[in-house]
């Protein structure tokens, strides 16, 4: 009988062990490592902006910098003049949610239901969140440090979102800056496809992007004016809860309608409740017939089961930074994977070519 031996290269070992040593090492810096990709994210992210200034023959410094003000700019004041009011009312529709569920009439028979009203009513967790909710109307209220502090929480801390900033100012201000970097981090002979493989995920981001904040806006703000028309509680909550609803594709609109229908019956009874639908209807066919025609589907870039999987595994993940990058690392996955089904399928159509 003979033997089989195997044998097992000097080489291969080390290399082993050196994947394994970078892996630990990326697993110990993951919050630094997270902050980089983030930067390196926002950086793309604002790079159309910035040749679109170079194109009128602005300096790229120049350039970097306006981009940066109106970007950052316009997300401080936007957070500014409407974060208040919008945890205003989330904080009183928190404490109303038992009352809005007993105005329903539920079934005894339904006794999670039931329970679960009480359950909203007097657990620490919804207490605790009313009063994180108050504390930051009051934070935004006072100041607007109330803005920075917010963001410094989303980014883990000050000195967190100062490294971002920095970073991904530094990646923005060179031309090459993030090529330069993907091609430091990456084996000399997959540089190019990596660079290559990037502005490809670039672009499909910078689509869906379009699309789903075109989408949200419109929608949202047809919602606000048609809730704020009809009187019901809460508008300015429930058209925001819409917008950001509106990047799960049919159940979002439905979870929202639900909602909003809900809060209408518990203040005006049935009449009040159909209006609503009927609202949702009518911007649900609106957005159908003339919004994804003419906008979205032209710019779509990332199928939109991947984006909610990839926003559901993010956060699980890595909180808000992981929610962040979720959509650019669906997109560079897609595209890896379709690079490879492709070559994959040349193999065997080719198999001389291997």
């Amino acid at each position: 009988m003979s033997e089989t031996r195997f044998s097992i290269a000097p080489g291969s070992v080390i290399t082993t062990l050196l994947i394994l040593l970078g892996a630990y090492v990326l697993w110990l810096l993951r919050d630094l490592v997270l902050l980089i990709i983030t930067s390196v994210v926002i950086a793309s992210a604002i790079e159309p902006g910035i040749l679109f200034f170079a194109r009128h023959r602005i300096p790229r410094f120049i350039a970097t910098l306006l981009m940066y003000v109106l970007v950052f700019g316009s997300v401080f004041a936007l957070i500014y003049f409407f974060f208040p009011p919008i945890i205003a009312d989330a904080a009183q529709f928190l404490s109303s949610v038992p009352q809005y569920l007993n105005t329903l009439n539920v079934p005894a028979s339904f006794a999670g239901i039931s329970n679960a009203t009480n359950l909203i009513g007097s657990s620490h967790q919804a207490q605790s969140l009313i009063s994180t909710l108050a504390t930051l109307q009051g934070a935004f209220s006072s100041t607007s440090g109330g803005v920075v502090q917010l963001f410094a929480t989303f980014f883990g801390g000050i000195f967190s979102l100062v490294l971002v900033i920095v970073l991904s100012f530094y990646f923005a201000l060179q031309e090459t800056g993030v090529d330069d970097f993907l091609r430091l981090i990456m084996p000399a002979q997959h540089e190019d496809y990596a660079v290559n493989l990037w502005k490809r995920s670039q672009k499909k981001i910078g689509r869906w992007m379009q699309g789903q904040i075109l989408l949200s806006v419109i929608v949202g703000v047809l919602v606000y004016l048609g809730l704020l028309i009809i009187n019901v509680p809460y508008a300015l909550l429930l058209a925001v809860f819409t917008s950001l609803a509106e990047i799960i594709p049919i159940f979002g609109s439905l979870m929202a309608g639900a909602a909003a229908a809900a809060v209408g019956f518990s203040q005006g009874g049935i009449a009040l409740a159909a209006i609503i639908v009927g609202l949702y209807i009518v911007v649900n066919q609106f957005e159908t017939n003339l919004i994804y025609p003419l906008i979205v589907k032209k710019v779509v870039g990332v199928p939109p089961l991947l984006v909610i999987v990839a926003l559901i595994a993010g956060g699980v993940i890595a909180g808000f930074l992981g929610v962040l990058l979720s959509v650019p690392i669906a997109a560079v996955a897609l595209e890896f994977l379709s690079d490879f089904d492709k070559r994959k399928r040349r193999v065997q159509h080719h198999p001389h070519t291997a």
